[in-house]
């Protein structure tokens, strides 16, 4: 029996490196494509665009809430989102005929342009990237892990590369494209020179994906990063919803009875009297008797998500039970507010969201040219093996 050389199991090592090199590809793909998934929703689908010829003021989320509530009576809202300017903002319900459905509301003109029951282009781009649409189980997902585990392969290809492709700084001053001397010689050279002009990006994507990779054992591990939005005391409520508490079971929650005296739309000025510059951007109305409204929003600091912001109001007193914002976060708090901005490019709206695509294309540019290069030696030391084996049996 032939002895197995060394060049053979490197070579078969390197084909079992294909799968990480797929997933690798698909990860920088996905997240290219995802960047710009709100933009291509509003060319791809009309229904999406808040359109705005008028120039009417923009409703408040609780009047856009209101809308949807007198359009369907029986229907349970849970949550209202606000995204780009140009967007519709979605209102999310339930109702006898719809376990899950997304109202499209133009918060310009008040108008219903659509009601989806199905998973969304930008819900299902971004949950493509984050964990390819493996299965949750309980509080993690395989697919998580493997996707950021993709961190320490971009960060190592970029250590390794930079490693061994001396003077690589030359490669801002003096780009070289040699187009004449080969299909190797130029996807050696596109490899090289996105991969210098990218270090920046690279570094970014890194680090991010390092922190989502530590958010998921976190999460794992059932450690809770921010604290849960505390419930209204049993005191505070109203006499008959008070005794009706009491009757229960301690653990159970008794629903609503009747309208509390502070509405969604007292709560988001409660908001911003707290915080004057908020803008909504998440709202959570009231679920039960002893829940609270949950309002979150975008402030003046731009590097922080549009989540950063948030108050949670009592519905029986307008007190503020809980207050998110920057200056108070701990670490952990503070890079998960940081992290998506950083990895999706969304610090400077549009404008940094088309430089985030143009580096993506890089970067998945940089995987596939990597892999052809990495390919093409592999079929040559293939080729020149059995040459040399033929040459051997001839002598």
């Amino acid at each position: 029996m032939a002895k197995v050389s060394n060049r053979f199991l490197f070579q078969l090592h390197g084909w079992f490196s294909l799968p990480v090199w797929l997933i690798f590809c698909i990860v920088c793909l996905t997240g290219t494509i995802a960047v710009i998934s709100h933009e291509l929703t509003w060319l791809t689908n009309p229904a999406s665009r808040a359109l705005n010829p008028d120039a009417l003021p923009e409703k408040t989320m609780p009047e856009l809430i209101s809308i949807v509530e007198k359009a369907y009576p029986t229907a349970k809202v849970s949550t209202a989102m606000n995204f780009e300017d140009y967007l519709v903002n979605a209102v999310i319900f339930t109702d006898t005929d719809k376990p899950v459905a997304v109202a499209y509301v133009n918060q310009y003109t008040g108008e219903i342009q659509e009601i989806n029951q199905g998973m969304t282009f930008i819900n299902f781009m971004r949950s493509l990237h984050a964990w390819l649409l493996f299965p949750w189980e309980s509080n993690y997902s395989i697919g998580y892990y493997l996707v950021n585990l993709m961190a320490f392969v971009m960060l190592g290809a970029l250590i390794t590369g930079l490693l061994v492709y001396k003077k690589f700084w030359r490669s801002f001053t003096q780009p070289k494209l040699r187009v004449d001397q080969g299909k190797k010689t130029v996807l050696a050279d596109l490899h090289k020179l996105a991969g210098v002009w990218s270090i920046w990006f690279l570094i970014v994507m890194s680090a991010t994906g390092l922190w989502y990779l530590i958010q998921a054992v976190l999460w794992h591990a059932d450690y809770t990063i921010e604290e849960h939005p505390p419930l209204a005391a049993i005191s505070e409520l109203p006499a008959s919803s008070n005794k009706m508490t009491t009757e229960v079971a301690t653990d159970s929650i008794p629903s609503i009875s009747s309208a509390p005296p502070v509405s969604l739309a007292n709560a988001l000025e409660i908001t911003k009297q707290k915080f004057p510059d908020f803008k909504s951007s998440y709202i959570m109305p009231i679920e039960h008797n002893r829940d609270t409204y949950k309002l979150y929003g975008e402030g003046d600091f731009i590097f922080y998500d549009k989540y950063a912001y948030g108050v949670t109001v009592n519905q029986w007193t307008g007190k503020i039970e809980s207050v998110r914002e920057p200056d108070e976060m701990t670490t952990l708090q503070t890079l998960s507010h940081i992290a998506n901005p950083l990895h999706y490019g969304t610090i400077g709206g549009i404008w940094t969201k088309i430089i985030w695509f143009l580096f993506g294309v890089l970067l998945t540019g940089m995987s596939i040219t990597g892999f052809m290069m990495w390919g093409g030696r592999t079929v040559r030391a293939a080729r020149n093996t059995d040459v040399k084996s033929n040459e051997q049996e001839v002598v």
